[in-house]
Parts: structure tokens; C-alpha cells; sequence
């Protein structure tokens, strides 16, 4: 019988994107992927690291997401300046972000069309269209709270 090491399929990932699989990586990968598709910050991921008694530094954590989402393993999603999201789902889709909460939720591609797109300079491509819908909670006149 072939025993299998926990994180084989981590390491072969990294491996794959080009990362050396590193300790604190490997933790931090566990960390990410073991739930699914998931939407969360370097705080939300440092607090968990924290939680999971991985000893990493939040400077750390901000590397770490970058090497992730600049090798393609996550996406970054910018809700307003200064704040951002990693997303584990890296295929195309659109989000909608909830301003009270801080929650982001996935929206279909196919949810969201564009009528028009922005003629380009020649010699130039859209690679994507990233939509992030903000929502606010009304009070009983219909206006934000």
C-alpha cells in the first residue's frame, strides 16, 4: 500500500507555478484551499494562520498571497483603494461586495453583460472585464443606512 504525504498535491501545485514549497507556504496553502472557494484578505488568512499555530508574520502572509496570485494560483480582488480580497477561484466571474459586512460573493459571468466596451488603441486586447457590484442595506425609506 502507497502512503501518501498530506501535501503532495500542494507541493505539486506550487512546483507547478513555478514556487519552491516552502514551509510557510505549504501552511498557507492549506489554509486557503482546504475550504473551497473562498474570498479573503491577509488579515482574515493571518488571524487563521494565527489560529492554526502557524507562525508567520502578516508581511509574510501579503508576500505570499502576491507570489500566489502573480504565479496564477489566486485572483486579487480590489473592492476600493487600499482594499483587496484573494480570491482561490480563478476562473472568470464577477463579484458582489457587501460595504457593511466586508463579505465578497461570486456573480456568474453570464449574470453580467456589457452592450458596449471601450474601442482600444491598436495593437491592444482586453484580457478581462472584472466587475464588483458594492451594495448597501436600506432602511425602511429605501435609502442607504
Amino acid at each position: 500500500m502507497e502512503k501518501i504525504r498530506p501535501y503532495t498535491e500542494l507541493i505539486d501545485t506550487l512546483k507547478g507555478a513555478g514556487l519552491r514549497p516552502t514551509r510557510q507556504r505549504l501552511a498557507l496553502a492549506k489554509l486557503l484551499y482546504s475550504r473551497g472557494d473562498r474570498h479573503i484578505s491577509a488579515e482574515q488568512l493571518h488571524v487563521e494562520a494565527m489560529d492554526a499555530k502557524v507562525s508567520v508574520s502578516l508581511a509574510t502572509v501579503y508576500n505570499t498571497l502576491h507570489q500566489f496570485h502573480d504565479a496564477g494560483l489566486l485572483r486579487e480582488v480590489l473592492v476600493e483603494a487600499g482594499r483587496s480580497y484573494f480570491d482561490t477561484n480563478i476562473s472568470d466571474h464577477h463579484h458582489i461586495f457587501y460595504e457593511e459586512t466586508g463579505e465578497l460573493i461570486d456573480i456568474d459571468k453570464e449574470t453580467v453583460q456589457f452592450k458596449n466596451l471601450p474601442k482600444l488603441p491598436e495593437g491592444k486586447a482586453i484580457s478581462r472585464v472584472e466587475v464588483v457590484v458594492h451594495v448597501v442595506d436600506l432602511d425602511e425609506k429605501n435609502k442607504p443606512v
